[in-house]
């Protein structure tokens, strides 16, 4: 079996998408070595080109192709040209990192939700997303030969929304990181910040984080000071501001994308995430590996990811944030009760579990387009 992969959105900085592709084609093709599964990863880019040892870090064969991004999408989106049969491509199944096919003449095409979020507030998110995703979407989903999706509750949406049979939604979760020294047993320092990681964009609601943060110096002007950890975007000109002036000057601080993740999360007392929605919430996930209590929104998938292993809030309730904030900051036996729950939550996780998973979705799609072919 030949498979194509889209690495593209994994090619610059790893944010969530990124890394969900990274490690589940990581983990795909270590599973498959040896057995005559020939893996291939596609990136395209003007000026960006794949890291030097990308091919053995994958275990997998990187296809590369000199063509901006912005204008691949657009000929593929909006005119499904060129197939990849024209790029120097053969393969049996053509996976898409996102909800739009990748154009092909024999191949199974599978797509990927990590989330229906560009429905529900189109306003928020930009380029392609903005322009192709609501308007293609539900006709690529009903096209697509197998589903991909990140959680049970995307797969819901996916089902729901699109009429998509739940026999062709395949769920595949990620897996923990492997830390270097986290994940041993409870890691919460008590002068540790309050982490937040994310790009900081409309849906991670990082504003009412802020007037939480706020409403905690008031009570308590020595709690623990506020990390933002992620890229910034134009949604985050305001809140930047607000990091300037009292009483977050001193108090919050904005590391930008963060590429040793390890490091980032050992100086954590919690993590926070507060989005509004979630497909999934690796976040969660990665703090929950690493031994870190969780506070986060009772929205999307993140009450799926976190469970009883934290706490659970109503994201636009500034209050209700900033005393489940300050309790997981002051009572230190709670904190470590939930830093262990996460510990056995997030064991039930894992990449090789998601890669079997794949494995079955990749047959699927083939017999699928077998079918329909005939």
């Amino acid at each position: 079996m030949r498979i194509l992969i889209d690495y593209r959105p994994a090619l610059r900085e790893r944010t969530g998408v990124g890394e969900y592709m990274h490690n589940l084609v990581r983990a795909y093709a270590r599973r498959h070595a040896g057995d005559g599964t020939d893996v291939a990863v596609f990136t395209s880019s003007w000026k960006d080109r794949p890291a030097e040892g990308l091919a053995s870090e994958l275990a997998a064969r990187v296809v590369d192709r000199r063509v901006p991004v912005r204008l691949l999408n657009y000929l593929w989106h909006r005119m499904e040209w060129p197939p990849i049969e024209t790029l120097g491509i053969a393969a049996d199944v053509v996976h898409a990192a996102h909800p739009l096919l990748i154009p092909t003449r024999h191949a199974a095409q599978v797509v990927t939700f990590h989330d229906l979020f560009f429905l529900g507030a189109p306003e928020a998110t930009r380029a392609e997303v903005r322009r192709d995703y609501p308007a293609l979407a539900h006709e690529h989903a009903q096209r697509a030969d197998a589903v991909v999706v990140n959680s049970r509750y995307t797969a819901s949406l996916v089902e729901r929304t699109f009429g998509v049979l739940p026999t062709r939604v395949h769920v595949c979760p990620p897996g923990p990181p492997a830390w270097r020294a986290l994940g041993r047993g409870p890691h919460v320092p008590r002068d540790g910040y309050v982490l937040f990681v994310g790009t900081l964009e409309a849906r991670k609601n990082v504003g009412a984080l802020l007037d939480a943060y706020a409403r905690l110096l008031e009570r308590r002007p020595a709690a623990a000071p506020l990390v933002l950890a992620g890229k910034s975007t134009p949604d985050a000109g305001a809140w930047l501001a607000r990091l300037t002036r009292p009483p977050l000057a001193g108090r919050v601080r904005h590391l930008g994308y963060v590429v040793d993740r390890e490091e980032l999360y050992a100086g954590a007392h919690l993590l926070v995430l507060p989005s509004r929605d979630e497909g999934f919430g690796i976040p969660v996930l990665e703090a929950m590996s690493a031994g870190i209590p969780v506070v986060a929104a009772n929205r999307g998938a993140l009450p799926e990811v976190l469970g009883d292993a934290g706490l659970l809030v109503d994201p636009d309730d500034a209050e209700g944030l900033a005393a489940a904030l300050e309790r997981m900051l002051t009572d230190e036996a709670f904190a470590d009760q939930c830093a262990a729950r996460g510990l056995a939550r997030a064991r039930e996780f894992s990449w090789d579990r998601a890669a079997t998973t794949l494995h079955v979705a990749y047959q699927a799609a083939i017999a699928n387009r077998r079918a329909r072919r005939a």
